[in-house]
């Protein structure tokens, strides 16, 4: 193995998918003449939306808002499929000229920063050629998204050897597999079962959902009106500006409404989902989650194409535990029995944070558990270094734009005024202080890896309020010297205990 001469960049930027593409936008943008690079793991930009290839890959976020502030969304659906959003990304990409900057096939093992050069040192292995590629940046900005690429959570259940058909899962989803007139069950209630199921419906002699436990459906339009009646009025710019926007404003009050009066908002998507199923179908059973609206991601049906499936009865929801899979099928603790040709097992994604690499700060390896993270996008004793993680309620992007915009406010007042290094400063917490992780949703992938997540402190700068229009105020126009301290190259990093804010957990 042979290691590549060093490279020095002023900005690193690890992930080529959404927020990746749009982090080097933004640089562009707003700060000609910085010099970046991209580094991605797989052999194509685009993260997420060329990722996944299962039936009907979709966003469960309007693309008004999924979609880059800088760049308008110029597509008839506002819930769009991943090829359209996948076009969309290579064409901003294109645009700004950023695609020439991405390195492909490079996964980042580890980043080490040194407070003497004021530096980050990257490593990463070519998995092409299997070399090992190390390069030097001002600033480490992570775009990697939460969770690992190449394997999704996949349970094992009691006697699958014994299936004869296929057990699959969406995200390694299998080119030659032909489903068409066969009977499937989707394991799962999320968005990629709800997804899955009407799409396959379209082929198939049936599909059931198999869920464990419901999840919270809502019917949206595919296609927004009032986004084609502002079209006839209105430039391309100034309609999306106004769309994004009102559906801004709409998803946050939709939110808020869920949080102060989770009963109104049970009863209203209740209603809508009962109106739009069979009078015989159970929806006390199937649709009538423990939990509280928004505890975990509601689930977004473009044009309600899930509860028109299980009217046309080419589709159902079954609601029980599995006892075992059997050569036709799935046995049930109820004493039903589900036959099957085809089981997809679409029970999720495994949390991967920061890409999987390690950081380390002055030879001291970076437990990320104990860390607070800084305006949702820093962590307490990791300078020069950022984190991209979109918000859970709302499109992703709206968070990814202002992180990226913060990263180059920051770059700007730290070149304006001599700095090399930025370090936020954990704040001196005691007993009482309430600490969440920084990914705070019920969804089993987080819960699963909750431990190994930074934390957010008590309040902001280092607790996140999923709120957008806050999020102005605090990343968009805020300033970029609070809960923070500057140096030059040679000021050392605080020691571990002032770094992380909290001990180990």
């Amino acid at each position: 193995m042979t290691t590549l001469a060093t490279e020095h960049v002023d900005v690193l930027i690890v992930g080529a998918g959404l927020s990746g593409v749009g982090a080097a936008c933004h640089l562009q943008r707003d700060r000609p003449g910085t010099s970046f690079a991209i580094l991605e793991a797989r052999e194509s930009l685009g993260g997420t939306w060329d990722l996944f290839r299962y039936p009907g890959i979709r966003s469960d976020s309007d693309m008004y808002t999924l979609g880059y502030a800088f760049k308008p969304w110029t597509d008839r659906n506002s819930i769009a499929d991943g090829a359209a959003i996948l076009a969309y990304v290579r064409e901003t990409a294109r645009e700004y000229g950023v695609d020439t900057a991405i390195r492909y096939r490079h996964r980042v093992l580890s980043a080490a920063w040194s407070s003497e050069h004021a530096r980050w040192t990257v490593t990463a292995q070519r998995e092409d050629t299997g070399e090992t590629v190390t390069l030097t940046c001002s600033w480490l900005q992570v775009c990697s998204g939460y969770y690992r690429y190449d394997e999704g959570f996949r349970p094992t259940f009691p006697g699958e050897d014994d299936f004869a058909g296929r057990i699959v899962h969406p995200q390694h989803w299998p080119e030659d597999l032909d489903y068409a007139g066969k009977r499937i069950v989707v394991i799962g209630s999320g968005a990629t079962a709800v997804t899955l199921v009407p799409s396959m419906a379209a082929e198939a002699a049936h599909v059931t959902m198999l869920q464990r436990s419901p999840t919270y459906i809502a019917a949206v339009p595919q296609a927004d009106p009032i986004a084609a009646r502002l079209r006839k009025h209105l430039s391309e710019d100034r309609a999306y500006r106004v769309i994004r926007w009102k559906n801004v404003l709409f998803t946050q009050g939709v939110f808020q409404l869920s949080r102060k009066k989770p009963e109104l908002m049970k009863a209203i998507l209740r209603k809508r989902a009962a109106a739009a199923l069979p009078k015989t179908f159970d929806v006390d059973t199937h649709l009538a989650p423990s939990y509280n609206p928004w505890d975990q991601r509601l689930c977004a049906v473009p044009d309600g194409d899930l509860f028109r499936a299980i009217r046309h009865g080419k589709a159902d929801i079954v609601t029980d535990k599995i006892e075992r899979f059997d050569a036709t099928g799935v046995q049930l603790a109820s004493g039903r029995h589900l036959d099957a040709d085809v089981i997809v097992t679409a029970t999720g994604l495994n949390l991967l944070a920061v890409g999987g690499m390690t950081l380390a700060v002055d030879g001291r390896e970076i437990d990320l558990a104990t860390r607070l993270a800084y305006k949702g996008m820093m962590l307490s004793g990791v300078p020069n270094f950022s984190w991209t993680i979109g918000y859970t309620n709302a499109s992703w992007t709206l968070k990814a734009d202002l992180v990226a915009r913060y990263v180059c406010r920051l770059l700007g007042h730290m070149e304006q005024h001599g700095y090399a290094s930025v370090v936020p400063e954990a704040p001196v917490l005691d007993g009482d202080d309430e600490l969440v992780p920084l990914i705070d949703l019920q969804a089993g992938y987080v819960l699963r890896s909750a431990a190994l997540l930074p934390k957010q402190g008590p309040e902001a700068p280092w607790r996140l309020h999923q709120n957008y229009v806050r999020d102005i105020r605090l990343l968009g126009r805020g300033p970029v010297t609070d809960g923070v301290r500057f140096g030059h190259a040679g000021d050392r990093a605080p020691d571990e205990a002032a770094a992380a804010g909290l001990q180990p957990v």
